[in-house]
């Protein structure tokens, strides 16, 4: 059941999400932009009765894959063999209903993207331009933007990529670097030329305004619609559909070798090899003919790919449907800051899956309910707690099992027959015949939050009608009405069995078990008083969710305030160096070595140790801020430590302090004593 008359006109669907790259495992942004909501979709539609093939798969080509393969001293083929392993089972544990998830490493996907760019080329749809790119004379190759480093122009940053500087986020060409350097050998790249085969997007502007900024205003989301605009406004130009790069699809023609496609042209053409891989001789009407819906789910980093240039060479082909929906989200952050793979700033789903075993529904839930639909979003643990305990717990939870605890308890299990509906039962049913619509047209236009707001409706409908009601005192003075309020209560339980699904599958099956459901219930079914028959056995209730504890919560938060620390210490360089000095100022000072005679904490002073120091002429005291670092003082005993002997002395909390101990502050901010490395005679110098 359909309720959007623009989609009535579709007889199938092709639902498409954005190939995941193979060289990390999926993390939670991942999922709320593409994945989640790709998913509710597509089963959706199943449960309405329509026609789905949903696609899926890794792409594994491309230039970080690479770098990954050499800084692991691996193959590519072995970086994209383990990612794409633990990325397929992830999903798959996730409930992510893909009809096939495949790779672009495959044979079949290598076959298809040449066959798909020899068809072009031979059709002259290509233009061949030479250019002047950098080359690395020692590794005989021509460097891709991610092998050239350099200093960032705008931050001077000396760690900068040729596409982009990590450190400020500027994007940037090669040409832009200061000093640039190969990744490959380190040295200086020269300028050399090379030939390669380019998409004339140009040409394609024209249609594409009358198609994405006139037949599409008002359909396609604010977001993908004004990054369209922007591009098509600012003038298209020429792209590069082939790289000098030995991994990936190899062009098929002459005079190309050691080209292969880009890696943007080639991982689109993955849906279609896909859908070959699945359908066989019967893939062409998944994509070929204009009764099929086509609907890609992806990022607002992937809006131009999709919306701009896979459809010119869906267009330059000329037997393709067009895509009719791109409902791109926008960015999840984690904890205020913006999730990155290279910063390992995110929540990873395997691990999560680890962590919070058969809570697959919950992290579901609360993507899909704090989706980036229209900016981006924060996605905190305490939120994630507050969904599953105020929300999943407290309200669906909470509704489903106080239904069949009663049922069990009232009358072992079985429906009770109903009486006559009255008058607040008349306005329950009402109201729970309009939630498969809400549902279901907010599906359709791809508003998944208010679909799943909707939802979660139906559940504080049905347990504000049981408190309303109170069949656990009613059942002492009116047996036949009681019957009535949980045959109805139960009523309500199945159809949030048949509403949930899209969105909580695992949820939805235990809610079928526990209630005997039939497999068969669809879309269509719900929003009706009858769809349990009186007599129908229930079985022994279990709870849906349970509460997730403070501890819980704080042992993620804790991992990601190591992870925060481990990126400071990565990212950590030295201070600059101080202004020259004259080498008399230096000489000027006395540093010596001592022997540490004793050593104790300054009473009511938490940072600072007494010394008490053999300096060749006796003894002396000095005073050093040091006890953070060293909590158990009385071991430095018998140590030498170098100091500088001519400061004038100073007070410090009561205690005169006769010089200063030398020390070096590491990179996570611990301060170290200077030692010499074999013993020497107190009150030696150094210089």
């Amino acid at each position: 059941m359909i309720y959007s008359d623009k989609d009535k006109r579709f007889k199938r669907y092709t639902i498409t999400s954005a190939l995941p790259y193979a060289n990390g495992p999926v993390h939670i942004g991942h999922l709320a932009g593409v994945y989640v909501p790709a998913d509710v979709y597509a089963r959706y539609l199943r449960s309405a009765g329509e026609e789905v093939v949903f696609i899926g798969g890794s792409d594994e080509h491309g230039v970080p894959i690479t770098i990954k393969a050499r800084k692991e001293g691996v193959t590519p083929q072995d970086i994209v063999d383990r990612y794409h392993g633990i990325i397929k089972e992830s999903f798959k544990e996730l409930g992510i209903s893909f009809d096939i998830y495949s790779r672009t490493s495959s044979p079949e996907h290598h076959e298809t993207a040449a066959a798909y760019f020899k068809k072009l080329f031979e059709e002259g749809k290509f233009v061949e331009k030479t250019s002047m790119q950098y080359y690395d004379e020692e590794a005989h190759q021509f460097l891709a933007d991610r092998y050239i480093t350099g200093t960032c122009p705008h931050c001077g940053n000396e760690r900068a990529y040729g596409d982009q500087c990590e450190a400020c986020g500027t994007s940037l060409n090669a040409t832009d670097l200061i000093n640039p350097k190969s990744a490959l050998s380190g040295n200086p790249p020269v300028m050399k030329e090379t030939k390669h085969w380019y998409l004339p997007l140009n040409e394609d502007e024209q249609w594409l305004r009358e198609w994405i900024l006139e037949q599409h205003k008002g359909d396609w989301k604010t977001n993908v619609y004004g990054q369209c605009k922007s591009w098509i406004d600012a003038g298209l130009q020429p792209r590069a559909v082939t790289r000098d790069l030995d991994w990936g699809v190899k062009v098929p023609v002459e005079g190309a070798d050691g080209k292969v496609l880009y890696v943007w042209f080639d991982a689109p053409i993955g849906y279609i090899s896909f859908t070959k891989q699945l359908k066989g001789d019967d893939w062409e009407k998944w994509w070929k003919n204009d009764d099929t819906k086509l609907v890609h789910f992806i990022g607002k980093d992937n809006i131009v790919f999709h919306c701009i240039i896979f459809p010119s060479m869906l267009k330059a082909d000329g037997s393709y449907i067009l895509p009719e929906n791109v409902p791109a989200n926008e960015f999840l952050n984690l904890e205020g800051d913006k999730i990155s793979t290279s910063r390992n700033w995110a929540v990873w789903l395997h691990e999560y899956l680890k962590d919070f075993s058969g809570k697959q529904d919950v992290l579901r839930y609360t993507l899909c309910s704090n989706a980036p639909e229209t900016k981006d979003n924060d996605f905190t643990w305490k939120d994630f707690q507050l969904k599953n305990n105020s929300e999943l717990v407290a309200i669906l939870g909470n509704f489903v099992n106080r239904t069949l605890v009663l049922t069990h308890k009232f009358y072992e299990g079985k429906v009770p027959a109903a009486g006559a509906w009255g008058e607040l039962e008349n306005e329950v049913i009402k109201e729970m015949a309009g939630v498969p619509e809400k549902v279901g047209r907010s599906i359709e236009t791809y508003r998944f939050r208010e679909a799943l707001s909707e939802m979660m409706n139906l559940a504080r409908l049905g347990n504000k009608y049981l408190t309303d009601t109170e069949p656990w005192k009613l059942i002492k003075t009116d047996p036949e009405r009681t019957a009535t309020v949980m045959n109805l209560s139960l009523q309500i339980c199945a159809n949030l069995a048949v509403l949930c699904e899209p969105f909580l599958p695992f949820t939805a099956e235990k809610i079928r078990k526990m209630m005997n459901l039939s497999d068969g219930l669809r879309w269509h079914d719900a929003g009706n008083a009858e769809l349990l028959a009186a007599g129908t056995q229930m079985e022994k209730p279990v709870l849906l969710f349970e509460q997730i504890d403070d501890a819980t919560i704080e042992g993620q938060v804790n991992k990601l305030v190591e992870t925060k620390k481990q990126n400071e210490l990565q990212a950590w360089t030295p201070k600059t160096v101080k202004e020259t000095v004259a080498f008399d100022d230096f000489g000027k000072m006395d540093i010596r070595v001592g022997t540490v005679l004793e050593c104790t904490k300054v009473p009511k002073a938490d940072k600072l140790l007494q010394f008490k120091i053999e300096d060749g002429m006796g003894t002396r005291t000095i005073v050093s801020g040091i006890a953070k670092f060293y909590p158990e003082p009385e071991k430095l005993v018998g140590m030498q430590v170098c100091f500088i002997a001519n400061f004038a002395p100073r007070k410090l909390k009561g205690v005169e302090s006769q010089g200063m101990i030398l020390s070096a502050e590491d990179k996570d901010g611990r301060l170290v004593l200077i030692t010499p490395s074999q013993m020497v005679t107190p009150g030696c110098n150094v210089g």
